[in-house]
């Protein structure tokens, strides 16, 4: 008596299709993101260096004002340049892919109604330029690490970690604000005074542990604390709070879920809009 089998064609029809089709968007976000970095340098004579430029005069100048005008007591740790780097560096890509991200579908209105790939991607490009500028950073961090003689920690190996919560997170924050804008277009000026906010509310120029016991509590909410901890970690061992890397994730797993869900709400209205 022989047993009959289900049919395995479609199934596998399926499966080959979703891997080509994921294929074809990494391929599209790679070409996006490179066509991006080359336009946004292509008239620059800098080019590469600008986006480095910006972070390294503005650790100069708090550098400057906290140790040599200032007392800067238990604001940081030493040397501080270093410790301003490593949360500054991670700022300038967070900072940068949301504020990007307001305009990722109005910058490119004609394209994205003329083009079939997932809507999503414009906000993805932005996010992933932006994260390879800070990658493309990283070298001057280093050069300055040595330089002052900071210490490496096994923490480095954290790295990734903290790339890829940051990543989350500036992705779902993304897919928020990218089509509200669409509708409500003074929220981009509102994400930018937001922005200015939170530069001084998380732990830039600072460390957490630094804070009163009334308001520690209440920095860890912020996803970034813990983010720029990891960074942190692998020169200051001790800026590293896994209860605020745990609210990172945490918070992040909602922001990135919330975002998915706007996003997919409201796509069909942007295209309309636009």
């Amino acid at each position: 008596m022989t047993t009959a089998s289900a049919p395995t064609a479609p199934a596998t029809t399926a499966s080959t299709a979703s891997r080509s089709a994921g294929r074809r968007y990494r391929q599209a976000l790679w070409l996006l993101t490179v066509r991006d970095l080359r336009v946004r340098y292509s008239t620059s004579a800098l080019g590469y260096l600008w986006s480095i430029l910006d972070p390294l005069v503005m650790s100069a100048i708090y550098w400057f004002v906290f140790t040599q005008v200032f007392h800067r007591g238990s604001v940081g740790e030493e040397p501080y340049i270093v410790f301003l780097l490593s949360a500054l560096l991670p700022w300038m890509w967070f900072t940068g892919a949301v504020s990007d991200s307001t305009r990722a579908f109005t910058k490119e209105a004609k394209l994205i109604r003329s083009t079939t790939i997932p809507r999503s991607i414009w906000v993805a490009r932005v996010n992933a330029s932006k994260g390879i500028e800070f990658l493309l950073s990283l070298p001057v961090l280093a050069v300055f690490a040595i330089a002052t003689g900071a210490h490496l920690h096994w923490e480095l190996a954290l790295y990734p970690l903290a790339i890829v919560l940051q990543g989350a997170l500036v992705y779902g924050l993304g897919l928020i604000v990218a089509p509200l804008v669409v509708f409500f277009r003074d929220l981009e000026r509102a994400v930018k005074l937001v922005l200015r906010f939170l530069f001084y509310a998380s732990p830039i120029i600072y460390g957490t542990q630094a804070l009163p016991d009334r308001l520690h509590d209440i920095a860890a909410l912020n996803p970034l604390s813990g983010i720029f901890g990891i960074y942190r970690s692998a020169f200051f061992p001790g800026q590293l709070d896994w209860r605020e890397v745990g609210v990172s994730v945490l918070v992040t797993a909602v922001v990135l879920g919330v975002g998915l869900v706007v996003f997919r709400r409201s796509e069909h209205r942007v295209l309309k809009e636009l």
